[in-house]
């Protein structure tokens, strides 16, 4: 014990327990965070009775079918002849291929056939589109 004792209050004693004391404590660290990002559970599952379980069916069909609907009413725009489009609350327009107006909604837009159509009506064409 005596020897043990001499041992860890030399120099190099102190600094042999000081490194295990870190890779000790880097261990527990890393197997903690492991441990943290496994997960027992598998979550929180819902049951409705029949009558509401249709509810939602019912509710789920109807924003997709919206959502296809304003799909196919873009694509028959763009069929159409439409190459150009703005928001109904900006001052710019832009080509279809432009991609500075991408984060403009679809029931937000507004589509014109030609450059000139958009410009009689106010617009500016979009200066990252030219």
């Amino acid at each position: 014990m005596e020897k043990i004792k001499h041992f860890i209050e030399s120099d190099k004693g102190k600094d042999i327990l000081m490194v295990l004391i870190v890779i000790l404590v880097g261990l527990g660290s890393f197997e903690l965070g492991r441990l943290s990002k496994v997960s027992s559970s598998a979550g929180i599952k819902i049951e409705y009775s029949n009558q509401n379980q249709e509810n939602v069916e019912n509710s789920i069909s109807s924003e997709n079918s919206q959502n296809s609907t304003q799909t196919a009413n873009t694509i028959s725009v763009i069929q159409n002849g439409k190459n150009f489009f703005a928001s109904n609350r900006g001052s710019k327009y832009y080509s279809l291929g432009c991609s500075s107006g991408k984060d403009i909604k679809q029931e937000n837009r507004i589509y014109f056939a030609t450059g000139e159509e958009a410009e009689q009506v106010g617009y500016a064409l979009s200066s990252s589109c030219r």
